[in-house]
């Protein structure tokens, strides 16, 4: 009986300035399990789909056919706020599948034409920051001393009300500045510059044009600077926020003050970025 067992980690998109180019990897992982039992079963406490419309599934019959194999899922990735849970799950399912079938699938365009863009599943891939045009992605090691403090909603934002909320054009001096913005982001984290860091969050192609989706994400985004943080992004597509924090600071103000907004509509987590990407191994 072959079976394997995959884990992917999360991720958040854009980064700020970043839309649709940057990406890193979040310490939440995904953990599929397939067993070739000879019938089709999926099992898992989540609330997903458990026939073979499930996208983890679909993911694996790019490859393979699914009518043999058990799947049991189970994920620390919340399944909506934009955090990469269904990157992470199109990368569990084809992993899975490619390496029962002995290997040589081209994982990242393969990824990228079910997601639809490269940025979440090249994260959940390699790890670590990804740079993305197109299928050309470029990998750097985030700071060790860089955190992510996660702010999530409970209530999703549909992806689809997020990319009809942007506009078809932004002002010249808008991508100017944004160009200015993303280059100070990545010169500051590959060379651990906390300044450039937190110099380089400000975004104006994406996030005021889904302000009024989240209100109190994008509250959380222009304040957490006032309470310590280096700067704060929405997460993806929304609604959920990563603050980013330098590990060893005093974060005593800041969940504080976190605590008292956040009661009945949104819960935070601190979690590592990942440095690495996803595994798989025999059971």
């Amino acid at each position: 009986m072959r079976a394997v067992r995959v884990c992917v980690p999360g991720s958040s998109a854009n980064l700020g300035p970043g839309f649709d180019v940057l990406a890193a990897a979040l310490g939440l992982r995904l953990t599929l399990e397939v067993r070739e039992t000879g019938q089709f079963r999926l099992l898992t406490g989540l609330r997903l789909r458990r026939d073979r419309g499930n996208l983890i599934v679909r993911s694996f019959e790019r490859l393979l056919p699914a009518e043999r194999f058990e799947f049991r899922v189970s994920s620390e990735i919340p399944l909506s706020g934009g955090m990469g849970s269904s990157a992470a799950g199109v990368v569990a399912g084809l992993m899975a599948a490619d390496h029962l079938a002995g290997g040589g699938a081209d994982l990242l365009g393969l990824a990228t034409a079910i997601e639809g863009h490269p940025d979440n599943v090249a994260a959940s891939l390699f790890g670590g920051l990804v740079i993305c045009d197109g299928a050309d992605v470029r990998r750097l090691q985030m700071p060790a001393e860089l955190e992510a403090i996660l702010v999530i909603p409970h209530e999703p934002v549909r992806t689809a009300a997020a990319r009809e909320a942007l506009p078809a054009q932004v002002p010249l001096a808008d991508a100017v500045r944004n160009l200015a913005q993303i280059a100070k982001l990545t010169a500051g984290l590959a060379t651990a510059d906390w300044e450039l860091i937190a110099g380089g969050l400000d975004d104006r192609l994406h996030q005021p044009h889904r302000a009024h989706l989240y209100p109190r994400s994008a509250a959380i985004v222009s304040r957490a600077v006032q309470h310590g943080a280096l700067g704060a992004t929405i997460s993806g597509a929304g609604p959920a926020v990563l603050i980013w924090w330098r590990r060893g600071d005093d974060r005593t103000a800041l969940m504080r003050w976190l605590q008292s907004i956040i009661e009945g509509w949104a819960e935070v987590r601190v979690v590592a970025f990942e440095r690495a990407g996803a595994s798989v191994s025999e059971l």
